[in-house]
């Protein structure tokens, strides 16, 4: 059992609001929120108002964790289907363009549009983000820095197993995660760079407050969640956030992210604890890889950097299992972690959406009919199993 801390969870999820009639992204979020108020503060207004996000409580389990969400997802799928309207979960909408969707009218996001112009205009795509709860004495913050180093490895084999992003704008990218591609549109974005220290990183945040690149929260204080890294501690939260995921389609992809994300970090705890550690390799060494899992996703290779050699991506998820097999039982995840496998040998969300489309387009449909065929199939595989 880890002895420094439970390692909790928190899944934020942003989900797509159909129009089942056309199959377009309809600005629908604030009867959302209006219906949504039994959920209280655990829906929240995106960027654009075709966008709801949704957040679990805290869970002290990845079990918990799934029946969190089942409920999130129930809950809003009733809405949905009472006000005529469909949700689906993906990266990206296959065809609707980010120059039709409406900002939401808050401050904080017109403040944030005046400050990214174009940039954030585009930013028309869903992730997952996932928390793991380290606690916040000065130790378990110490303890977050050096799991981050170490954990940024691992994130692109997990990145394969989210792409659910193959479409932009009514074309096949001819990429798994065109989500990844079109977010790095923004500063601090990516992986983060190597930090020696809590103090070190809390430095650069001050560095960054103090020449405006930040920009203040509701309390004057430095808005550090203008922060967007693939891994990076939450400022308010206590928890270390994974950020790199694609919107996960099913249930069961859901928590399977999850799991791996809470599993690595306690694996990284595990060998601490025992005096030893996973090896930090450099930022761009690891950009290769996220490459890599961005382009071809779990049907690609990644390269083992210890060995040198490109491997294929389902040979490196069994390792990262088997890797993960000492602290999977402690945390009651053995079979959320190793549903891994299932995804890198049968497919992400991307392939299945490309299975439709490709479908569609054999049996004689258009484009345009394929792609409502891939945005059927989400709307279908998003309701799956709640």
């Amino acid at each position: 059992m880890l002895r420094s801390t439970p390692l909790t969870i928190g899944i934020e999820e942003e989900y797509q609001i159909i129009d089942p009639e056309t199959r377009e992204l309809t600005s629908y979020v604030q009867q959302f929120l209006n219906e949504g108020r039994v959920l209280g503060d655990q829906i929240k207004q995106e960027f654009l108002q075709s966008q709801v996000e949704v957040g679990s409580r805290i869970c002290r389990s990845v079990k918990e964790a799934r029946e969190e969400i089942r409920r999130l997802r129930s809950t809003l799928c009733a809405i949905a289907d009472k006000a005529g309207l469909k949700l689906a979960a993906a990266g990206t909408h296959p065809f609707s363009h980010w120059a039709d969707q409406v900002i939401s009218d808050s401050e904080r996001y017109l403040e944030f549009a005046e400050d990214m112009q174009h940039v954030v205009r585009s930013l028309l795509i869903f992730g997952m983000h996932v928390h793991v709860g380290f606690g916040d004495s000065p130790s378990q913050r110490e303890l977050m820095i050096t799991v981050m180093n170490q954990a940024r490895y691992f994130v692109p084999h997990i990145l394969a197993l989210s792409t659910s992003s193959p479409f932009w704008m009514g074309h096949n990218t001819g990429l798994k995660s065109y989500r990844s591609i079109v977010f790095k549109a923004l500063p601090r974005t990516g992986l983060p760079m190597e930090f020696r220290s809590w103090s070190e990183y809390e430095n650069f945040i001050q560095t960054l407050s103090r020449v405006g690149a930040l920009g203040r929260d509701v309390h004057g204080l430095a808005d550090a969640t203008r922060i967007w890294w693939d891994i990076r501690p939450h400022p308010r939260y206590n928890t270390l956030e994974f950020r790199i995921a694609d919107l996960t389609t099913t249930l069961d992809e859901t928590i399977c992210i999850a799991a791996l994300f809470q599993a690595v970090v306690a694996k990284l705890i595990k060998l601490r604890e025992n005096n030893l550690s996973w090896r930090i390799y450099r930022r761009d060494l690891i950009n290769e890889n996220k490459w890599r899992a961005v382009r071809y996703g779990v049907k690609g290779q990644l390269i083992d950097f210890g060995k040198e050699t490109e491997v294929p991506l389902p040979d490196l998820i069994d390792e990262l299992v088997e890797l993960l097999d000492d602290v999977v039982d402690d945390l009651d995840s053995r079979s959320e972690v190793e549903y891994a496998r299932v995804i890198a040998r049968e497919g992400s969300s991307a392939d299945r959406q490309l299975r439709v489309y490709h479908e569609a387009l054999t049996q004689g449909a258009s484009e345009r009919e394929a792609l409502i065929a891939v945005v059927d199939h989400l709307i279908e595989e998003t309701q799956s199993g709640l």
